[in-house]
């Protein structure tokens, strides 16, 4: 998740000013987070709330549970951000007393997906794909939002497991996109796109062509089009392959006000209890 958020706050200078360069002050004085960061806090606090339910036993692929603790903690933190970025369908999902899926196909499923890939209850493709569904069509309940989602949640979740760049690009390739084209190729015409299909894929494709995560995370940006959700998407997978550098980690959380930062502070400690558990076991 972490690397969603610098994801975000690197590319939200570029959103609507599109830099076609790897050359660039990746933490400037104009960047923020957005709602890419709001909704990917908002989702690891239901992973969180989930594991408290779930206690010591098992996901059960037959209830919604977390769906609705996804739902309750979506519109609890969203609505303490109105100006953060939101879509208009998803701004009166926000604000909505009874919300309800509207079939979309945007980024958005993709770009706040990332925790679900280090939840280690998620320990089957299964499980993860129910996890991915049920924070995905509470709202983008398209066949593409799910699809994208779904699409970046398996890629961190091989990362994490140690999977070659090679062997998520077969996978990729053969479940969910063609990446028929380099990131040099498509620079010069991509354009501002907030769908699933033409943001998963070329974020995906950052991730196989770059070097490290700062590699990375200047590559995505490089691209243009929606530059903050694209680049959330590729540096969500990032993380998971080459970890976050220290400085980059401090120098994104200085951008998040203190109600954020303590989300994510519980979130680094779930995961530190998450691996203290694994080690015991």
């Amino acid at each position: 998740m972490l690397g969603a958020m610098i994801g975000d706050i690197a590319g939200s200078r570029f959103e609507f000013h599109n830099h076609r360069s790897k050359e660039f002050e990746i933490f400037h004085k104009r960047c923020s987070f957005t709602d890419d960061t709001v909704m990917s806090l908002a989702i690891a606090q239901a992973i969180m709330d989930y594991a408290k339910i779930l206690g010591s036993g098992d996901i059960d692929i037959r209830k919604s549970t977390l769906m609705e603790l996804a739902i309750k903690s979506m519109q609890n933190l969203g609505r303490q951000y109105p100006y953060c970025g939101y879509g208009g369908r998803f701004e009166r999902w926000i604000f909505s007393d009874n919300p309800r899926p509207y079939n979309s196909f945007g980024n958005g499923a993709a770009m706040r997906v990332s925790p679900v890939a280090w939840f280690n209850k998620a320990d089957t493709l299964e499980k993860l794909k129910f996890l991915s569904l049920q924070v995905t069509g509470l709202t983008h309940n398209h066949t593409e939002g799910i699809k994208g989602a779904e699409a970046t949640a398996l890629a961190i979740w091989m990362a994490r497991r140690g999977s070659s760049k090679q062997a998520i690009r077969e996978v990729i390739e053969r479940d969910y996109y063609r990446l028929d084209f380099t990131i040099d190729a498509i620079r010069p015409t991509y354009e501002f796109n907030e769908t699933c299909q033409n943001t998963v894929p070329q974020a995906l494709e950052c991730f196989f062509e770059s070097e490290s995560f700062e590699d990375l995370v200047r590559l995505a940006i490089s691209v243009g089009g929606d530059s903050d959700t694209l680049a959330a998407i590729a540096c969500s997978v990032g993380e998971a392959f080459y970890g976050v550098p220290d400085d980059m980690k401090k120098r994104a959380l200085g951008y998040l006000d203190e109600t954020l930062l303590a989300v994510y502070k519980k979130w680094e400690d779930f995961l530190r209890s998450q691996a203290q558990a694994n080690a015991n076991a």
